[in-house]
């Protein structure tokens, strides 16, 4: 039987979520800093032998391999989450990327230290992996538990609007850095300043952090199994697979279309600096449409949205990346409204990206299952996208690598069948 909320408790709940989202928004600044800036420390921080292309595969293969520390960082802080608490979890994972932004802010140059730069970068940015890793989950899971019955679609899309307003922020401060400093000011070491920010934001946004309301009970973090690997394969593997399923599709989109698509766009011969406007403007028109496919999946339900995602990514993302891009290279204005019409897409997925997984697993292991799935799929495909493609491209095939990506679209669909019409879990009102 649905709860009648009070004004100050739905007051308090939004407070709540607006806490838990404005750290979401930094950790993910901080993190796609890397994205937007590889391409000025790339030559400071790889040795100066290796060919151009070379080099962007290592840096770009560093980018993946912060993904393989996010199952370890969705174990360690999902482990936290369900048993200490959503809160102690959050803060914690934002300590650590603050730590390690000032860390990547402070690197040597191979100039300096010699192949000990790249293996820093390496270390660094695995650390960044780790924090992210356990971000997702404990988020995820904190903003489904305080979203009102009926409404979490739209609440917990809020996740993916502070995500992408993080990358928003971070695409805009490319923008901003190449207008108020040249590409050889930037690459001889004014690439240090957006992690210095990155790490100051992250300080600041403890303040938020450390004020919010705990939605674990003492009953479920008392549990023996609760956030244990154990009890999550034990008795709920076949849930953690399906997740993954379609959370790797999911996950290899979003990196491809907002990530990748910058490299791609350059590749076909389009400026930088407008590579840099177009991808500003639309990661903002995805971050503002979050919302609104939020309250179409309270209408819908879950399972309608990601059908509708996998079916018509897998049908749209090969004529539109392959074939349109390139037919309509020199006009930014078309580039911009096929990167748009993608997002919208994409945006089936990542406005429930979070509720989807939180409402398929039971409270004591929720944010591991969320958590632990989420990063799995990441690791594996996720973070990968900008380095396969690229291995694509060097083999002369680039084009394929959106066959690839089909494929995994196709999994994702039938994984979607899978899913039950009404959620077994969140179903009561918290």
């Amino acid at each position: 039987m649905s709860q009648t909320y009070s004004k100050q408790e739905k007051a308090s709940r939004i407070k709540g979520i607006v806490g838990a989202a404005s750290g979401n928004l930094v950790e993910w600044f901080d993190f796609y800093i890397y994205a937007v800036f590889a391409v000025y420390f790339t030559k400071a921080l790889t040795a100066p032998d290796m060919d151009s292309s070379t080099q962007s595969i290592y840096v770009w293969g560093v980018f993946a391999a912060s993904f393989f520390m996010r199952p370890i960082g969705s174990w360690l802080f999902g482990r936290i989450a369900d048993k200490h608490g959503r809160k102690k979890s959050m803060v914690i994972s934002i300590c650590l990327m603050a730590v390690s932004s000032f860390l990547f802010a402070l690197l040597p140059t191979y100039d300096q230290v010699g192949m000990v730069a790249p293996f820093l970068l390496l270390l660094v940015r695995l650390l960044q992996g780790l924090s992210v890793g356990g971000e997702y989950g404990a988020v995820a899971t904190y903003m489904s538990e305080l979203g009102l019955r009926g409404q979490r679609g739209f609440f917990s899309s809020f996740q993916y609007v502070t995500l992408t307003g993080g990358q928003l922020l971070a695409s805009l401060l490319g923008v901003i850095f190449l207008t108020f400093m040249s590409e050889q000011q930037l690459i001889d070491g004014g690439w240090r300043i957006p992690f210095a920010i990155g790490g100051i934001t992250a300080i600041l946004s403890l303040l938020a952090r450390s004020r919010l309301k705990e939605t674990l009970s003492v009953d479920e973090s008392d549990k023996e199994e609760s956030g244990t690997l154990r009890e999550l394969f034990k008795n709920h593997w076949k849930t953690f697979l399906l997740v993954v399923g379609y959370t790797s599709a999911g996950s290899l989109s979003f990196y491809v279309i907002t990530v990748y698509s910058k490299t791609y766009l350059t590749n076909i011969g389009v400026d930088p600096k407008t590579v840099g406007l177009i991808m500003t403007g639309c990661i903002f028109v995805l971050m503002v449409a979050q919302p609104f496919f939020g309250i179409l999946s309270d209408r819908i339900g879950r399972r309608t949205s990601m059908l509708l995602f996998s079916a018509l990514m897998a049908i749209c993302i090969y004529p539109v990346m392959a074939i349109g891009m390139r037919h309509f290279s020199s006009s930014p204005l078309i580039i911009a409204l096929l990167l748009i019409f993608l997002m919208l897409l994409l945006s089936f997925y990542t406005s429930i990206s979070g509720i989807v997984k939180a409402e398929m697993f039971p409270t004591h292991v929720r944010a591991l299952g969320v958590g632990f799935s989420y990063a799995v799929g990441n690791a594996i495909f996720g973070g990968s996208a900008p380095s396969v493609a690229l291995q694509f491209k060097s083999a002369g095939i680039e084009n394929s690598f959106f066959l690839y990506v089909i494929v995994m679209l196709v999994i994702c669909f039938f994984c979607s069948l899978k899913l039950p019409r009404e959620p077994k879990y969140l179903k009561e009102d918290h």
